[in-house]
């Protein structure tokens, strides 16, 4: 039994998935598996299972701005993570308040492309992302098609890489997470991290052939916001966020009848 008198909180501004494998229900599994009291500030709700998303509804700003309002009049949050953000007035929203309010660490899962490649914002959002929100990260966590959008660059080698990086971090991201792309025929997966003092650091796993993938990029960032409100360090955060996610990954369970979650217990368990 855990025993926890005086936990740490951190937040989640993201959808609510309902099927539990992504978005919000993801990130408080992890918050909650790394002992940390989650929070969850709704910006939208999908209507979805493991084949598909089949309805979405974005919340008014008035009601995102009063999550915002509530949640700093009554706790001290101590770090607190992004993802989906649907459109322009929520990503202004969100901005404001992160200036407003004094939530702890901030880690951008930036949500612009899938994994599969997707777009999920407009021009019009997209420029406000950069403009608004990067420039108040601690850490960018994009995957490979994210890290192509954002720097303009094809990524094809380690020193292009490299080079991207550094390009957000002169965007104003103070720590760069550039999570490894996902070949048919690659056996590892390296994320290569640019912390704020120049240095770069790779974290390598064996890559797992899955369909059980949901939810992956969420709970690795849920587990680096959850460590950072702990007072890890940068890289101690994406280390034991990324032993925790291939953890997760590495040991399917059974949950839907295609793309399922990724098994948050199995990290519990194994990653300390």
């Amino acid at each position: 039994m855990k025993l926890i008198k005086d936990p740490k909180i951190a937040v989640t501004i993201a959808g609510n998935d309902s099927d539990g494998s992504a978005g919000m229900p993801a990130d408080l599994h992890a918050f909650y598996d790394r002992d940390v009291y989650g929070m969850g500030l709704m910006t939208a709700a999908v209507a979805g299972n493991t084949t598909g998303i089949f309805a979405q509804q974005i919340m008014p700003v008035e009601f995102i701005q009063k999550q915002f309002d509530v949640l700093n009049d009554d706790f001290k949050i101590s770090a607190a993570k992004t993802g989906m953000l649907a459109n322009k007035e929520i990503i202004d929203c969100v901005a404001d308040n992160l200036e407003k309010y004094d939530m702890g660490k901030i880690v951008l899962d930036p949500v612009i492309i899938t994994k599969h490649g997707a777009t999920l914002l407009d021009d019009n959002a997209y420029q406000t992302f950069l403009d608004r929100l990067l420039p108040l990260a601690d850490v960018i966590t994009p995957n490979f098609y994210e890290q192509q959008k954002l720097t303009g660059m094809k990524l094809e080698n380690k020193e292009e890489i490299h080079a991207g990086a550094k390009k957000l971090q002169e965007m104003g991201a103070k720590n760069v997470l550039m999570k490894g792309r996902h070949d048919a025929d690659q056996a590892e997966v390296t994320d290569i991290l640019l912390t704020e003092d120049g240095s770069f650091h790779e974290f390598t796993k064996p890559q797992f052939k899955t369909d059980r993938v949901n939810g992956t990029g969420d709970t690795l960032s849920a587990v680096i916001t959850a460590e950072l409100a702990k007072g890890k360090s940068i890289i101690d955060a994406v280390k034991i966020g990324k032993d925790f996610t291939y953890e997760a990954i590495s040991h399917p369970i059974n949950v839907g009848s295609k793309w399922g979650p990724i098994n948050h217990w199995a990290a519990e368990d194994k990653v300390e």
